[in-house]
């Protein structure tokens, strides 16, 4: 990606959300490739972290954690249960809903997606010091932030 390139527009090579748009999809398309090599996609990553870090939880709860819509988390527990990564049995304390645990695979998975989106960033960042990274995160939390709280 070179947003200086001379197809592109003067006026977008300096426009902010030109510029975070094409960040955004070539990260997309390094983040995907990644997941590719696992067989997996962004999806199952933000459930396998989810429950790595915060362990057990219904289906609801991981949908609204990782922002899926309830349908998708369906397909991606399925998914992730066939491959045998989670387990899904019925809630002790209310059998009508589910409770999703990470097996011991799924744990192994979830550190090994952690550790190409690891890598994943250093690429994407490779023009950038240390400091210059730390600062780009806060200054994309801070517009997050911000516009999330609309």
């Amino acid at each position: 990606m070179d947003a200086t390139a001379p197809q592109s527009p003067a006026g977008l090579r300096t426009t902010p959300s030109w510029l975070l748009n094409q960040a955004a999809t070539h990260a997309g398309r390094l983040i995907s490739a990644g997941f590719a090599a696992h067989d997996l996609r962004g999806y199952h990553y933000r459930l396998l972290a989810a429950l790595a870090e915060s362990g057990p939880a219904s289906q609801a709860d991981l949908g609204r954690r990782c922002a899926i819509d309830r349908s998708d988390v369906v397909a991606a527990v399925n998914d992730l249960t066939g491959r045998g990564l989670v387990v899904r049995a019925p809630d002790p304390a209310d059998r009508r809903r589910n409770v999703i645990s990470l097996t011991e695979a799924g744990a192994d998975e979830a550190h090994r997606m952690a550790d190409t989106v690891a890598r994943v960033q250093d690429d994407l960042l490779a023009p950038l010091s240390s400091a210059e990274r730390d600062q780009l995160t806060r200054l994309l939390t801070r517009l997050l932030e911000h516009h999330s709280g609309r």
